[in-house]
């Protein structure tokens, strides 16, 4: 649930009880609830867009409620263990693919809308929130730089484990990143993940030239 959204239920639910008074105001849980109720029944499902994408699991809503306000050290070391425990790693033991599949991956954004197939191409979208190749005229900068990720980290075993499970899951990382939660969310599959994490760190990919 977007939290300014939420922020914007609460209030205009809690107005009529502030107006009869204190005694009669009902409680976070309540009001949550009602708020919760609101929203679905804003929403219709349409296509693949289901209405339990409404739903928030420990970790969104964690960080709904501390939306705006400084995450407790404790409670970011939880959301990150939590999470580092959920990722799938590949059973094979390999994290990478092939990078020129994740290239295409990263500049595609279909795939979770609606209106899209949903046996079509699914992409992760990546240069709506970074760079990653020098070619590149347009690209978000919501999230970091990830030009040059291999020549900077190594293409070594360490670096693509790593860069997997940031992929897979960010929050394993970085409790309430704004960077979906790929793998665990089941946009991208474990092979996609792997292609991208191959574009990252291959000395061939054009985010390293």
């Amino acid at each position: 649930m977007n939290s300014i959204l939420a922020r914007a239920l609460l209030a205009a639910l809690a107005l009529p009880a502030f107006v009869v008074g204190c005694a009669t105001a009902p409680s976070d849980a309540e009001l949550t609830a009602k708020a919760d109720a609101t929203l679905k029944a804003s929403f219709r499902e349409q296509g693949q867009a289901k209405l339990d994408r409404l739903d928030q699991d420990d970790t969104q809503r964690t960080c709904s409620a501390y939306a705006g306000k400084p995450l407790p050290k404790e409670v970011a070391q939880r959301i990150e263990q939590a999470n580092l425990a959920a990722i799938r790693w590949p059973a094979d033991g390999r994290y990478i693919g092939d990078w020129k599949t994740g290239e295409k991956i990263a500049q595609e954004g279909r795939g979770m809308q609606y209106s899209d197939d949903p046996k079509g191409p699914v992409g992760a979208n990546c240069y709506a929130c970074h760079r990653l190749a020098p070619q590149e005229l347009s690209y978000g900068t919501i999230g970091p730089s990830l030009y040059q990720f291999g020549k900077l980290r190594g293409n070594t075993e360490d670096t693509r484990k790593y860069a997997y499970g940031k992929i897979w899951n960010a929050d394993a990382y970085n409790a309430c990143t704004n960077m979906p939660r790929f793998g665990h969310r089941g946009i991208l599959t474990e092979a996609q993940v792997k292609d991208l994490v191959a574009l990252l760190v291959d000395p061939e990919s054009p985010v390293n030239k």
